[in-house]
């Protein structure tokens, strides 16, 4: 069922209205000039509504006054009764009838009535004063509560260069709060730490280049928002002007003596320049536009005589409020509300501001049922906001849970530095999070931020205070490494590397053990302790890399002497095998030390030397001790005698680990007492044992060659 449909079942004067709608034959005959006036206007509306159902693409923001109503319910009524008067009189009576059965249900709903009458009437004129509002819909709104400060200051930037500049008021506002609260966050940390390592809050500033960045910004903005105010502000008072001269115009048309067409011609373009005259001040918008409405009541009483323009005007408008009342029924289906009530903003301006009245009887009728429209779009935008509440509330939870998190991570005090970096980091991200929780409720805002900084700042003084503590201890250990400083600088260029060396390592080792210093201090004597160690050991560098010339020699000669050896062929005689085989040995012995990379070569000697020994039936405990003169040779060339303690303390360590294992297989015996000694696993475990028994005697004896060195 169309609109027009339903509007007659709510009149149920279908005669009247039909006395309208039905235009008498002689407006038919009405000049050419008019109706293409009339048509004109009503294409110009018609183009209006439907431009307004595919802007579809607005971002949904928050818009001034809820309630919109109806200008045109508070215009005076001078129409004198035309062609019916006693369907008037009854029309009076029967509203008459009604208004006292429902007096004192509506005593309440008139008193809401003025009130949304004011509401509109100021939401109308701001709208007509501000020609920014779509656009200012259009601009991504974006969560600024969950940027950081330098994307803060990107955003702004680009409002400022992408965007108009009356446009971006409410963004910048946003975006302005934001980047304040987050920099006082970091002052109030920054401003304990200071008093925490006894500054005086007289003496304490704090700055920072994102801080100067802002501000540069921010003035960027408000030259540009100045200089176009300035600019605006001239323009409404040429538009008001433009505006009371239009208003005297059309008061002088009631005196104008001149043929009829020409006078409604000459209000048709009064009303056409009206429309086109720009933006007025605020203050003054609702003044002008109700002087202006009278006097057009005025020019229709004057019409009196000619009805035919009258009615003309009153079908146009009834036609084109019946458009608008049907794009307001779309806009109560629509799912986005923010976008459907800045559209009904749009509505109640052209309602108001580009059509005239429409016929008594139709006035009532209309009006309400766009007003029912209006109270639909206003409910489902209220619902959306309700909706919209619950979201704050569980983001409220979310924080409120974050901001006890942050205290029970505040009552456990590390007693390391270690343990207070990890706690920061949980705080840092705990932080993160809060930012990115949403928005809250606005009436518990204030004191949600003011609880999160409560905990973060409590979180804060006792890290000072374990930090003003170390730093105590950071003294200490300044003067302890100092200490070592002294002994390295003074030994840096010792000979005696005997003493010297252990003792370098000595307190390298230390200044690991001692821990952290004042941070403006640890580069410059980490740099002193360097030097003097680095000039000491780069001294031993040097003298080994001259020694290592003979080992790369001596590397050269045996490596020569294993292709030698590798030929050689036994006699077959042992005593004589034996002496040529250790004279090799010898021979070996003489060639030198060779780089510690290349002591594999040792090895390979040692194998060709396992097959040599093979072909002369020597036990196995001969073999190893020849073998093992070869490599005390090497050990007792060695500079000092680590190595040789080394080597002891490894064969006493064998011993041990041999005599131990003979222990366990006499203990396994135990287990076959009543066992035949020819049982298989009895002669497999004394087996092992006497294994185990040679074993050690080859390393006792090369433990008492070591002790006769």
């Amino acid at each position: 069922m169309s609109t027009r449909d339903n509007l007659s079942q709510t009149d149920g004067n279908e005669e009247n209205k039909t006395k309208v709608l039905d235009i008498n034959s002689e407006v038919e005959n009405l000049e050419t000039t008019t109706q293409e006036t009339a048509q004109q206007q009503s294409d110009s509306t018609l183009a209006t509504v439907e431009t307004l159902k595919k802007s579809d693409q607005e971002t949904p923001v928050e818009v001034v006054n809820p309630q919109i109503t109806d200008a045109e319910q508070t215009s005076s009524e001078n129409e004198e009764n035309d062609a019916n008067p006693s369907t008037v009189a009854t029309t009076d009576a029967s509203k008459e009838t009604t208004a006292h059965k429902e007096e004192s249900t509506n005593e309440t709903a008139s008193t809401n009535k003025d009130q949304i009458q004011d509401q509109m009437d100021e939401a109308v004129a701001e709208h007509s004063e501000d020609e920014t509002t779509m656009e200012r819909h259009n601009i991504e709104k974006k969560d600024y509560h969950a940027l950081t400060k330098e994307e803060l200051i990107k955003e702004l930037q680009n409002l400022i260069k992408n965007e108009k500049i009356q446009a971006i008021k409410e963004h910048v506002d946003e975006i302005k709060n934001e980047f304040n609260a987050k920099f006082n966050e970091e002052v109030e940390q920054k401003k304990e730490e200071f008093l925490a390592d006894g500054g005086d809050i007289i003496d304490f500033y704090y700055s920072t280049p994102i801080k100067k960045e802002f501000n540069s910004a921010y003035f960027d903005y408000k030259e540009k928002r100045n200089a176009y105010y300035q600019n605006l502000k001239k323009d409404h008072q040429d538009n008001l002007k433009r505006r009371l001269e239009l208003i005297e115009e059309l008061k002088g048309l009631l005196n104008v003596d001149e043929n009829i067409n020409t006078t409604y011609n000459h209000f048709k373009s009064i009303q056409e320049r009206w429309r086109n005259a720009g933006p007025i001040p605020r203050d003054k918008y609702n003044t002008v536009w109700n002087t202006y409405h009278h006097h057009t009541e005025n020019f229709y009483d004057f019409l009196h005589l000619n009805r035919e323009f009258r009615d003309l005007d009153f079908k146009h408008n009834l036609e084109q409020k019946l458009k608008i009342i049907e794009r307001a029924t779309e806009l109560a289906q629509e799912t986005d509300v923010n976008r459907s009530f800045r559209e009904l903003q749009l509505l109640h301006k052209m309602w108001k501001e580009d059509l005239g009245p429409v016929g008594k009887e139709f006035r009532e009728p209309i009006w309400e049922k766009f007003s029912a429209l209006t109270k639909q779009i206003h409910e489902n935008r209220q619902n959306y906001f309700k909706d919209l509440d619950k979201v704050y509330e569980k983001n409220l939870e979310v924080k409120r849970e974050i901001i006890t998190k942050i205290i029970g991570v505040s009552i456990d005090h590390p007693k390391n530095h270690n343990g207070w970096q990890q706690k920061i980091k949980e705080i840092e991200a705990l932080r993160d999070d809060f930012f990115k929780a949403g928005k809250v409720p606005s009436n518990v805002n204030e004191q949600t931020w003011s609880d999160f900084k409560t905990a973060v700042r409590d979180f804060n003084r006792n890290k000072n205070t374990f930090y003003k503590g170390l730093k105590k201890d950071q003294f200490n250990n300044l003067s302890k490494k100092m200490e070592l400083i002294q002994i390295a600088e003074d030994n840096k260029d010792s000979d005696d590397y005997e003493v010297t060396t252990p003792l370098m390592k000595k307190i390298q080792s230390d200044w690991k053990k001692i821990g952290h210093v004042p941070r403006k201090d640890s580069d410059r004597i980490w740099k002193r302790f360097k030097d003097a160690c680095n000039a000491y050991f780069d001294k031993i560098h040097a003298e080994r890399d001259e020694a290592n010339k003979e080992e790369i020699v001596a590397l050269e000669n045996k490596q020569k002497h294993l292709e030698t050896i590798k030929g050689i062929t036994l006699s077959g005689d042992p005593d004589a095998d034996l002496k040529t085989i250790k004279e090799d040995i010898a021979v070996w012995k003489t060639l030198g030390r060779v780089p510690y990379k290349k002591k594999n070569i040792e090895s390979e000697y040692n194998k060709i030397l396992d097959k040599l020994f093979q072909q002369l039936n020597l036990s196995r405990k001969e073999t190893e001790l020849i073998k093992y003169e070869n490599k005390l040779n090497t050990l007792s060339s060695q500079t000092d005698d680590r190595a040789l303690r080394n080597e002891q303390n490894f064969i006493r360590k064998k011993i041990d680990e041999v005599n131990g294992e003979i222990r366990q297989l006499e203990n396994n015996l135990l287990f076959f007492k009543h066992a035949s000694d020819d049982n298989p696993m009895v002669m497999d475990v004394n087996k092992n044992i006497e294994k185990h028994r040679e074993t050690l005697e080859v390393w006792k004896a090369k433990l008492k060659k070591i002790k006769q060195l």
